[in-house]
């Protein structure tokens, strides 16, 4: 049996925060603001893994209530998430993902989170997809206010699970 997920985050831009997309730290002059290290990559992930099986998704199952989260690599929910997923009984078949950003040029760190997200979900790098655009200039994105992701994952049950 397959199961599909979606999952999209977005987080706000601002100065004095690092900027950590796909477990990479990123030189720019600003970073995104949240309760854990806020990659947006890494939990639209999540949201896309717990969303294929129907498991709520990332504010459930690690509240910005709660303090054990602040500042969190991301990577470690995922890890948490990947767990999960492997206990219920399935597998990552592969992701698919899209990070939206008018600034800085991602390009160059791509493959450094497909590494870092592949080896957290024990798959292969290449079945993680890893693609990022502008809006030319337009949204909140287009006026360098955020950055946002949205990620598709396909799950298949293990055998036996």
């Amino acid at each position: 049996m397959f199961r599909v997920g979606i999952g999209y985050d977005v987080h706000a831009l601002e100065p004095g925060y690092d900027l950590i997309i796909g477990g990479v730290k990123i030189p720019h002059e600003m970073g995104l603001k949240g309760h854990s290290d806020a990659d947006v990559l890494v939990h639209a992930i999540c949201d896309a893994l717990l969303g294929a099986l129907s498991l709520g998704d990332i504010g459930q199952h690690f509240p910005d209530t709660d303090p054990q989260f602040k500042g969190i690599s991301s990577l470690k929910l995922l890890s948490r998430v990947s767990k999960l997923i492997r206990e219920k009984g399935y597998t990552v078949v592969n992701v698919d993902s899209v990070i939206v950003a008018q600034r800085p040029k991602l390009v160059p760190f791509i493959n450094k989170m497909r590494e870092n997200i592949s080896s957290v979900l024990a798959i292969l790098p290449s079945q993680v997809s890893i693609k990022a655009t502008t809006t030319e200039e337009l949204g909140f994105e287009g006026r360098e206010e955020g950055i946002s992701a949205q990620a598709v994952v396909l799950l298949e049950q293990i055998q036996g699970g």
